[in-house]
């Protein structure tokens, strides 16, 4: 059992529309609306592999209600705080046409400092005798930049891991909290370390700056081009197979998902960057976040292309 924590859960509305373009009306030809989140899609593809999850995170108003019953139609487990305001919209548009991908993102409910202690303390009494916490995504208004910093030392206090997979300043307060597995994008990376990282030696030694600070495994994704992952011992590489391009989101939170999955299951970190790289591409090709399947993901990992750096 793994604990993923969301602290900016969404109803992520997914619409094709060809030739899109502002000022005008549009109709969409296909949709799909779901619960979502960054934790919430790892849970999903987690579960896709057969593993076991159990969402955590903030919920509130209509928009919360029907986050929790589409997780209970999906036989995901859930265990969120409610709050008083409402609870976002995602908005993604993709245009096959022109090749397009257009994300509007509400920034969330005002989160009050009683209804965050909340979370910690739902958080806490979630963490003993899991195997792995996976801590993601945006926080909204009210949410200290601290959050996954102090989330990560409730987890080090029972001996269980941590992946972090936040942005701007929750992701740095956490990185000084030495996860176990810190899972930034090449921008994000960049962003940290103040400088453009343009190449894979580039990448490789900012990775390998905070593994010598203590932090286990840097994995970096870098979009089409695949992910790199980096620890005292080794730094792979994992090239993205060719595939038939359908959306990007979620493809980071099925490479997370994927990777905690195989070190849980005792693959090498090999093996493991192998099955995440995989997984992100068969999202990349699925309508919807996280809902990749298994067949596809083993599919592809046959294909990835590994190389030690």
């Amino acid at each position: 059992m793994i604990v993923t924590v969301t602290p900016n859960t969404a109803v992520d509305k997914t619409y094709t529309v060809e030739n899109f373009t502002i000022d005008r009306v549009h109709r969409p030809s296909e949709w799909r609306i779901v619960a979502g989140g960054k934790g919430i899609n790892v849970a999903r593809v987690y579960k896709e592999l057969g593993g076991e999850a159990i969402s955590t995170g903030f919920v509130g108003g209509h928009n919360g209600d029907f986050i929790l019953e589409s997780l209970r139609a999906e036989g995901l487990k859930a265990d969120f705080v409610r709050t008083k305001g409402e609870s976002r919209v995602c908005i993604a548009i993709l245009d096959p046409v022109n090749r397009t991908q257009t994300e509007l993102n509400e920034i969330g409910p005002e989160i009050s400092s009683d209804e965050y202690e909340r979370l910690k303390l739902k958080f806490e009494s979630l963490v003993p005798g899991t195997e792995f916490v996976v801590l993601s995504g945006s926080t909204p208004p009210g949410v200290p930049d601290t959050i996954y910093r102090e989330m990560i030392e409730i987890a080090r206090r029972y001996n269980v891991p941590c992946l972090l997979d936040g942005n701007n300043a929750p992701l740095r307060e956490g990185l000084k909290a030495l996860p176990s597995i810190a899972k930034p994008n090449i921008h994000e990376l960049s962003a940290i370390v103040g400088r453009q990282l343009g190449t894979i030696e580039e990448v490789a030694e900012a990775a390998n700056e905070f593994v010598s600070q203590g932090i286990d495994i840097m994995v970096v994704t870098l979009g089409r081009d695949g992910a790199l992952a980096a620890t005292k011992e080794a730094t792979w590489r994992a090239k993205s197979p060719e595939i038939k391009f359908v959306s990007a989101v979620g493809s980071g939170d099925a490479l997370a998902a994927a990777v905690v999955y195989a070190l849980g299951n005792g693959r090498s970190l090999e093996e493991a960057l192998r099955l995440g790289t995989a997984a992100g591409a068969a999202n990349a090709m699925t309508y919807g976040a996280g809902f990749c399947s298994k067949e596809d993901i083993y599919r592809l990992a046959e294909q990835v292309e590994m190389e030690r750096i």
